[in-house]
């Protein structure tokens, strides 16, 4: 039986601790390693894990250690080291607002029985944070009304990834298992030789200021678009990330997109401005990196579409453009890793 690592970075989530840990704890699959990453406990939380939840292994690096460079810490282990235990053959993602149904773990690795599969995730639904903390009571207000959050990610010519059915009510449309270009990391779970397979290995240039940087999750995100990115860049190298409707989850989610998309601009402005600086920030670098790093092809679409981002940004949200001169810094990083991942395989 595989041992499976489930990993978490918890930023100022104490609220949600005891509901999801809950679910964790509840899974059939039982041959787990449990570990979590501190990136912010200014509530406590960390403490309050230790005290209800002691087997959990915890790792506190003193700092925001961002969501990348957090879950890297226990890849780059493969379980080992940094968790205290043996290597492991999978990690299962579980974001600090997302509640496991008690078979998801178990569901997953079904697919992972093909050798071809990197990554995973299953069906994941819309939930509110009073849903978070009463649980048992809201999915049985809303079995019959259940909002999709992801099926699988999809991703268009003009660099626009977006969660496949989010937004919609659930009708049974998404219940067939398939391969999809990216997974969300809210629950994904990944094969560690697809991450070792596909890490991020940069040789020396002045522009790092290192001997030799290995990533799994791009570092250089921090936050935002790096799983997409990750999974991507598995497919790039002809790993298949797949679909698995039989594994249920619910999932806060603080950022997803606004309903109707681009459709809607008034929608799309309002969805927009309840959003923190910083995460529009990452959102327009983040999105811009992705792309160049694993798009085949820079399409026509891809720089219509940013032409009218730009304006739009330039006149609804021109505090986001301040990330432009970081951006510029860190394009000679972000064109080799094109490099490294375009490369013939």
């Amino acid at each position: 039986m595989n041992k499976v690592i489930v990993i978490q970075v918890i930023y100022n989530s104490k609220r949600f601790i005891e509901p999801v840990f809950n679910a964790i704890f509840s899974q059939t699959y039982k041959n787990l390693e449990v570990v979590a990453v501190i990136s912010c406990n200014d509530d406590g939380g960390k403490e309050f894990l230790a005290e209800k939840f002691p087997l959990v292994k915890i790792i506190d690096p003193g700092y925001n250690i961002g969501f990348a460079k957090g879950h890297n810490l226990v890849f780059s282990a493969g379980g080992g080291s940094a968790s205290g235990g043996d290597k492991s053959e999978f990690f299962q993602l579980v974001n600090p607002d997302m509640i496991m149904e008690p078979n998801y773990i178990e569901e997953m690795l079904k697919v992972f029985e093909d050798e071809k599969v990197g990554a995973a995730t299953g069906k994941l639904y819309k939930i509110p944070e009073a849903g978070i903390m009463n649980y048992e009571l809201w999915k049985k207000d809303n079995i019959s009304n259940k909002i999709l959050d992801t099926t699988g990610v999809l991703i268009s010519k003009s660099g626009r990834a977006r969660d496949r059915g989010q937004h919609e009510v659930d009708s049974g449309q998404y219940n067939n298992q398939c391969d999809v270009i990216a997974v969300s990391a809210a629950g994904a779970m990944y094969r560690r030789l697809a991450l070792e397979s596909t890490k991020l290995t940069i040789s020396h240039t002045p522009a790092y200021g290192r001997d030799k940087v290995a990533e799994f999750f791009d570092e250089d995100f921090h936050s935002y678009w790096e799983d997409v990115d990750l999974t991507w860049r598995m497919t790039n190298f002809g790993w298949k990330c797949v679909y698995q409707p039989s594994a249920i989850g619910y999932h806060g989610r603080g950022a997803g997109s606004s309903k109707g998309g681009y459709k809607n601009v008034f929608g799309f402005i309002r969805h927009h401005k309840t959003l923190d600086l910083r995460i529009r920030q990452l959102n327009y670098r983040n999105h811009i990196f992705m792309y160049i790093k694993n798009s085949k092809y820079f399409y026509p679409q891809f720089f219509v579409r940013e032409f009218f981002m730009f304006f739009y940004v330039l006149f609804f949200e021109i505090s986001t453009l301040k990330i432009i001169p970081q951006m510029l810094k860190l394009m000679p990083k972000i064109w080799q890793k094109r490099k490294f991942i375009q490369k013939p395989q």
